[in-house]
């Protein structure tokens, strides 16, 4: 009982730290409209800079509470500042872009910052002092809580009820709130939504740096600390429902509850129990907790797909080149040498793979960050039927296709009514439980070593598999043309 109460306790004070990087997010998105994949580097950035600042800047900072609050808010608002500078230059010319675009210009930036910040902190991890005052820790049982978390689980519900009054009772919060029903509206009835969008950006990044600050006496700040909260944190946003704040804090409470249990319990499968959860909620309920209909959400409710692929406008020249060089990769692959022929092999198993991301996100629209679960099915069913049935090549083959398309068919059937974002991260669900299961089943995938010592393709098959894959290239090819 007192082991559970201290899990209970570990999760609310956790579920504080996605509230902050969530609520962030949803102010972002609900003005904005733009899903930003780069929110944990401005995280990371609060937690750097006021790191930084108690321990190899103004070290006397981290022996007095007062000035270690201020340093807490001082880093929050250098990552407000990076945020304005992000929507000055980058955000504020995405508004409007397919979400597609959105997620791959915000993870440009996160990478982008992520190099500026190792080259400004550098890439060591910095242990600030613990918060003075709060040093101890609370007995219960025969189990001890650090006081210190007991204030981020007080901290969570007064940011909630901060921001409701934000949101409720001021002109900023109600020209906000507007801007996320009807900008347009909200601009013809003379209001510059430009300002909004600014604050809502500067705002939800401070809040994210706030989140990150606050980690520091908990844990030290590093170069990592951005993907590690990023994809709980879009869990969270997701769960809760694109748009609402109330939608967020609720999930925070669910994700983190399900986050401390699950380390106790299934210590290895702590992440897979996260997306399985928010997968369940969006497969009984597409818009999350508290989100309005996934219809009615403007970056959700339409998928943008061509009608046809368009060829490279090259000339017959430019064309002429295109067809040389996959002349070229095919005769390295069919008759070169072990290296080139490998090379060329990979070239042209990446060449299927991304020709089959493209067809689904651009003829069907379905953005996908869990494609690559599908290759590894691939590999995996193939192999496992080489290892435990024997099977030669042809059966391989299609023991891993059969194998990718019955997780589609059951995936696909339980997402049908999902679309944008909701469909990216279900799809990078099922990645992760996927690559969970590949890692953690040892005793049939090999864990993280693989399988490995196969030999599907003999030295006299090799031309007979490589002039396979040439033809699968120029099937796929043709199919995508035609």
């Amino acid at each position: 009982m007192t082991f559970s109460l201290v899990q209970l306790l570990g999760g609310l004070s956790y579920a504080t730290t996605l509230f902050l990087m969530a609520a962030g997010l949803t102010l972002i998105f609900g003005v904005t409209r733009i899903v930003n994949f780069a929110h944990g580097s401005f995280f990371m950035l609060g937690a750097l800079f006021s790191a930084h600042w108690v321990t190899n800047w103004f070290p006397a900072w981290g022996e007095s509470g007062w000035l270690y609050v201020l340093a807490i808010l001082m880093g929050a608002a250098c990552a407000g500042l990076a945020g304005a500078v992000a929507e000055f230059f980058l955000l504020r010319r995405m508004t409007g872009a397919p979400e597609l675009y959105q997620l791959v210009a915000t993870f440009g930036l996160s990478l982008a910052m992520h190099d500026a910040m190792q080259w400004s902190f550098g890439p060591d991890e910095v242990f600030a002092p613990r918060f003075p005052g709060l040093t101890g820790a609370l007995q219960i049982g025969d189990e001890f809580f650090p006081i210190y978390q007991l204030l981020m689980i007080a901290l969570g519900p007064l940011v909630w009820l901060g921001l409701h009054g934000l949101l409720r009772h001021t002109q900023f919060g109600q020209r906000l709130r507007a801007a996320t029903q009807d900008r347009d509206m909200l601009a013809a009835l003379g209001v510059n939504p430009k300002p909004l969008m600014l604050g809502a950006v500067v705002l939800g990044c401070a809040l994210a740096g706030l989140g990150g600050a606050l980690q520091l006496p908990r844990e030290p700040a590093h170069l990592q600390m951005d993907m590690n909260v990023i994809v709980e944190t879009f869990v969270v946003v997701v769960t809760g429902g694109l748009g609402s704040i109330g939608g967020a804090f609720a999930a925070a409470l669910l994700i983190g509850l399900v986050h401390a249990f699950g380390i106790s319990v299934f210590p290895q499968a702590t992440l897979v129990l996260v997306f399985l959860t928010m997968a369940l909620v969006l497969v009984f309920r597409p818009q999350g907790l508290m989100g309005r209909p996934v219809t009615a959400l403007e970056s959700a409710g339409e998928r943008e797909a061509a009608q046809k692929f368009r060829g490279l406008q090259l000339g017959r020249g430019g064309n002429g080149l295109l067809v040389l060089a996959f002349g070229l990769l095919a005769a390295w692959a069919w008759v070169g040498g072990p290296y080139w022929q490998t090379l060329a092999g990979d070239a042209l198993i990446l060449m299927i793979f991304g020709i089959s991301l493209q067809s689904m996100m651009a003829l069907g629209g379905l953005v996908s960050f869990g494609h690559a679960a599908f290759f590894a099915l691939g590999a995996y069913g193939a192999a496992l039927a080489h290892s435990l049935w024997g099977a030669n090549l042809p059966l391989a083959l299609a023991a891993g296709c059969a194998a990718a398309l019955a997780v589609a068919a059951v995936f696909g059937a339980a997402v049908v009514r999902s679309s944008g974002v909701y469909l990216a991260m279900l799809s990078l669900a099922l990645a992760q439980v996927i690559w969970a299961g590949a890692t953690q089943w040892v005793s049939l995938t090999g864990g993280d070593n693989g399988l490995i010592g196969l030999t599907l393709v003999t030295e006299d098959g090799r031309p007979i598999f490589y002039g396979l894959l040439v033809l699968l290239a120029l099937v796929a090819l043709w199919a995508v043309k035609f």
